[in-house]
């Protein structure tokens, strides 16, 4: 590593200010600090010393989400496998095809790691043009600012890749990330400034813009002319007797057979990532707590109002956990530390609220059956009203006390 120091100290001074590359900084310190921790170092008091910071807060974040993303991958093969036997089609074509062939792979269903190679060549395309293009957009902005390129991107580049069909064209994925970072937190001023989730401003973005490449039943099965709904949209139309019927079962979909995104298939694959952020300080469990508890109040009341035209207000709480995005979007998506409220009291209401709009989306409103992305949208706009009541009521509770304890000195 030695030599790499030296040849990024050499390149220095072209990049510093005066030299020949200077506007091009934000790259060079961009490379640098990726490989080294910066010089820099605080000269004058307050003096705080801490083991964490950003880099690693966004690298916890980026290790957190490698089950989903792992499992995921998984799912995308074990999911177009199955189908290929069910059409009985025996190779696919294109570099895809070309690839896994001199990989020396099988379209077997059984073997994981097979599975895993072939969702792997869906999932890698997207991640790569999310971050290549979401990249660009982060050092243009850099350059012009004239500060450096924030590791927040790193987040938000997996985040939004894992919120994606396996199917969706790339040119999509470009345009999607470039407006959730340019209109969703570019144009607030970058990170730490925006008042919603980039990945999830994209991905909202491509949902309303292009629905068919997002929704519907051609999307989530990696397999040319192969149609399955998820059990999402099954239960939106049918309840979930029409879910059991299709052949899904609680426990597939807890462990993550089924189709549907990216990454937000297994449930057990995003709790475990969770435990992670939890236990390293990076997510705050009240968050999650407040999403979970919301989600569960709101289902047990539509459970006991109960509908006869309406099959998703008799769905249970714990088919609400597995199915969708919920549990991708409470673990990772809601607990956003810039775009979530900052208080203690504040947390357990940003959450209870997505809680509770996810499941009045995806019961009430047909058109929507999944209602996380938007409810998490809907909360971040909310956030800073929440703590600004929060703040308040503390400072009027610590006036009456004051009032209080005046009256009660002035009345000895």
């Amino acid at each position: 590593m030695s030599k790499t120091r030296d040849f990024l100290d050499r390149l220095h001074p072209l990049f510093a200010k005066g030299g020949k590359f200077e506007k091009y900084y934000a790259v060079y310190e961009m490379v640098d600090t990726f490989f080294y921790s910066p010089p820099d170092v605080t000269r004058t008091a307050p003096h705080v010393r801490d083991g964490i910071d950003l880099k690693r807060v966004m690298i916890y974040v980026w290790l957190a989400v490698m089950p989903a993303m792992i499992l995921g991958c998984w799912n995308i093969g074990y999911q177009a496998h199955m189908a290929m036997a069910e059409m009985g089609v025996s190779s696919i074509d294109g570099w895809r095809g070309a690839l896994l062939e001199l990989l020396g792979t099988t379209y077997d269903p059984a073997s994981a790691l097979y599975n895993f190679l072939f969702g792997f060549t869906y999932f890698l395309p997207v991640y790569l043009t999310t971050f290549i293009v979401g990249g660009i957009w982060e050092v243009i902005f850099a350059a012009v600012r004239n500060h450096e390129v924030n590791e927040g991107f790193f987040v938000t580049s997996i985040l939004f890749s894992l919120t994606l069909p396996p199917t969706i064209p790339l040119w999509m994925v470009a345009l999607g990330i470039s407006f959730g970072v340019v209109i969703g937190k570019e144009v607030f001023g970058g990170t730490g400034k925006n008042f919603l989730n980039p990945a999830l401003t994209g991905r909202a973005f491509l949902y309303f813009a292009y629905p068919a490449a997002m929704s519907g039943d051609a999307v989530w099965t990696a397999l040319d002319g192969y149609t399955g709904a998820t059990p999402l949209g099954i239960a939106a139309l049918e309840g979930i007797g029409g879910v059991t019927e299709a052949g899904f079962n609680w426990t597939q979909t807890f462990f993550g057979q089924l189709p549907g995104s990216i990454g937000e298939v297994s449930t057990l694959a995003i709790l475990i990532g969770g435990a992670f952020l939890i236990i390293t300080g990076v997510a705050n469990w009240r968050i999650i707590a407040g999403v979970f508890a919301g989600m569960v109040a709101t289902t047990l009341l539509f459970n006991a109002i109960g509908s006869d035209s309406n099959p998703m207000f008799a769905m249970p709480w714990y088919w609400h956990l597995t199915i969708g995005g919920f549990a991708f979007g409470m673990v990772f998506m809601a607990t956003d530390p810039v775009s979530a409220s900052m208080t203690n009291q504040g947390r357990w209401i940003f959450g209870a609220l997505i809680g509770f709009m996810t499941v009045l989306i995806r019961v009430v409103n047909p058109a929507f059956p999944e209602g996380i992305m938007l409810a998490i949208l809907f909360a971040n706009i909310f956030a800073p009203l929440i703590d600004y009541g929060v703040v308040n009521a503390n400072v009027k509770r610590r006036r009456a006390r004051l009032a209080a304890a005046t009256e009660a000195e002035a009345a000895t």
